[in-house]
């Protein structure tokens, strides 16, 4: 008997999942903390939580989970690690962590990517690095070299909230290309670390972190992390990457045309490229995907939408602490529509697919003597739908094939109304699979560590609970609101933001 245990590091909660190795089915999984954990603002447009709460709750969740699922540590193959992406936490040379992380969703570092994507040169900057500097890990931490000099002085090594979990589990420091990439740190067209854009910030290679393969093992617990665990000291980290192509890999999303979606915090469309292929207004963003290697390069084309499944844990405050499944069961007594009131859900921070505008969630269209509860409910799923609809939009301009989708059966596509949206308006097949990102995590793990020969092997146990295929009779009006929608859109930013903007670069 084997075990594998996978981490999911959000900006919500951590999870963890233990998994039977030979079977591939999961054993018991559990979320810590109960309740959401905090985000900081101290300035409009800023989020930061400290790295060290991340830590205390995977100790919190590993106990929990042996409490829930009495294994044997020392059968554990392999520790697979996922983690929010684009987060900038800075240590110093005794590994202290020296300021709060600078989260995926602070928007305070746009200004010096805008400026480098000027400086560099968009041609340049897009053929390169497939992205503009924009508001990525890069720019985050020119903002810290800019307005915390001090601090700057101090930092050994940056790392990402994945690299900062491994260095606690292992006191190795390291990081991998696919977490290099979606910091832009990473030179796509020359395969090496983007000197360019760091001389550009002033920024000393020396403190990036070694480099490491995203399947292979990444250091092994220290018995100090093993007590406070309560694991086994020795036991191997195989595995790590970002939450959003862990959520692809998780979904056996690998190879071209292939395409994943997730609607947690953060709602994301992720769709897999052999090709450079990116949005010259850096609208939707590439990525090295974690499956890519010299020879089979496999990008990952991601559309975010940061203002999901935070605008549904908000609304549920604002109705009444309903659950979700009562929020889910009103919004669809409402019509397809809402009766013409249009949710905007642009309100967590700057929005890429939006070319990072500072910008606040909109609801349009209110009629008091019209709309209850259910509508403003119903406005917020279809306005989170079709923004992730807006920017798959976007992806098909870059010849990003957008047909067939998978997700986890997990989040707001829990919800009927959620999933009738998406296929309807997105004109998609849904697939819907029992995992999640600590399961990918988990499989990701038994790859790294031997266990599994290879992606087939390792996904034996994955299972298809649903699929759902747009329907006549709905499309012509889930059209009909996205377009109302669309409008409406457009009259905020002021102008057409979906006029093709699209190249393929060449290398």
């Amino acid at each position: 008997m084997k075990y594998l245990l996978g981490y999911d590091i959000g900006s919500s909660s951590i999870k963890v999942a233990l998994l039977d190795a030979t079977t591939g089915r999961c054993l018991a999984s559990v979320t810590s903390p109960k309740t959401e954990m905090e985000i900081s603002a101290p300035m409009v447009g800023w989020a930061e939580q400290r790295p060290e709460r991340w830590w205390q709750e995977v100790v919190n969740a590993t106990h929990q989970i042996k409490a829930e699922y009495g294994f044997d540590t020392s059968l554990v193959a392999g520790i697979g690690i996922t983690y929010q992406m684009h987060g900038l936490v800075l240590v110093d040379k005794a590994g202290k962590v020296l300021r709060p992380a600078i989260i995926w969703c602070d928007s305070r570092a746009v200004d010096f990517g805008n400026q480098a994507f000027e400086g560099l040169g968009e041609d340049f900057c897009l053929n390169s690095f497939l992205n503009s500097p924009g508001n990525f890990t890069a720019s985050k931490l020119k903002w810290v070299k800019e307005n915390e000099p001090d601090l700057y002085e101090q930092i050994d090594k940056i790392q990402l909230p994945g690299d900062y979990i491994a260095f606690q589990m292992t006191g190795r420091l390291c990081t991998t290309i696919s977490g290099l990439s979606e910091g832009v740190f990473w030179n796509f067209r020359e395969q090496a670390i983007a000197q360019d854009l760091l001389d550009y910030y002033g920024i000393s290679r020396d403190l990036l972190p070694e480099v490491v393969d995203t399947f292979a093992e990444q250091g092994r617990l220290t018995p100090e992390a093993a007590q406070e665990l309560g694991l086994t000291a020795g036991t191997p980290i195989c595995y790590r990457a970002g939450d959003q192509p862990n959520n692809a890999f998780s979904l056996n999303v690998l190879q071209p045309g292939e395409i994943a979606a997730t609607a947690g915090t953060s709602g994301v469309v992720y769709g897999i490229s052999d090709q450079p292929v990116v949005d010259s207004r850096s609208r939707v963003n590439a990525f090295v995907h974690v499956n890519s290697t010299p020879s089979q390069p496999r990008n990952g084309m991601l559309l975010c939408v940061n203002g999901t499944g935070i605008l549904n844990s908000w609304l549920r405050k604002v109705v009444g602490e309903i659950s979700y499944n009562e929020m889910n069961t009103l919004a669809a007594t409402a019509p397809v529509g809402a009766e013409g009131l249009v949710f905007l859900p642009f309100g967590n921070g700057a929005e890429r697919v939006l070319e990072n505008r500072p910008t606040t969630a909109e609801l349009r269209g209110l009629s008091f003597n019209t709309h209850g509860r259910q509508h403003v409910l119903r406005a917020a799923q279809e306005g989170i739908v079709f923004a992730l609809n807006y920017g798959m939009d976007i992806m098909r301009e870059s010849g990003v094939q957008v047909r067939k989708v998978r997700a986890g059966n997990a989040n707001m596509f829990l919800s009927p109304l959620f999933r009738e949206a998406f296929v309807n308006s997105g004109n998609v097949e849904l697939e819907l699979y029992n995992t999640d990102a600590a399961q990918g995590a988990a499989r990701g793990a038994g790859i790294g560590a031997g266990v599994y020969a290879s992606a087939a092997e390792a996904f034996a146990g994955l299972e298809r609970i649903l699929t759902l295929e747009p329907k006549p009779s709905l499309q012509d009006q889930y059209q009909a609101a996205y377009g109302h929608w669309n409008h409406t859109l457009q009259q905020v930013l002021g102008h057409s933001t979906t006029q093709s903007h699209v190249n393929q670069h060449a290398f």
